[in-house]
């Protein structure tokens, strides 16, 4: 069975080169634009994993994960939070708010890819 991921990104250069990526890998890709639309998408295709920029619009990533991990529904979906806010803290930051993992922009693929399959075998135990 295919993973489904959702890649929420507003980025149009970021979420074109990372979907190819992961299509090209097998995966299924769906896409929100913004922290509000990752929670309703979130909600409405259930996911196997989400791909969470953190600097997003209407609602920022750090909050849109949160209201996902506090629904009993979605709570056990992996969120890897992506960003190039690299500062000191803010991997603790992203874990408070309830991401698996924490990935720095300019993404390194082949350890993205790693954590990916990490937490969906994890999830699939």
């Amino acid at each position: 069975m295919t993973a489904k991921l959702l890649l929420v990104e507003d980025n149009e250069l970021n979420r074109d080169m990372l979907s190819r990526r992961l299509v090209r890998r097998g995966y299924d890709v769906v896409f929100a634009l913004d922290g509000q639309a990752a929670v309703d998408a979130a909600a409405a295709l259930a996911p196997d994993l989400i791909l969470m920029d953190m600097s997003l619009p209407v609602l920022d990533g750090w909050e849109a994960t949160r209201r996902i991990k506090a629904d009993p529904r979605l709570c056990a979906i992996p969120v890897i939070a992506l960003t190039a806010h690299a500062m000191q803290g803010d991997a603790h930051r992203a874990l408070g708010a309830g991401c698996d993992e924490f990935e720095t922009k300019p993404v390194e693929f082949d350890r993205l890819l790693a954590a990916i399959e990490r937490l969906l075998a994890a999830r699939a135990r």
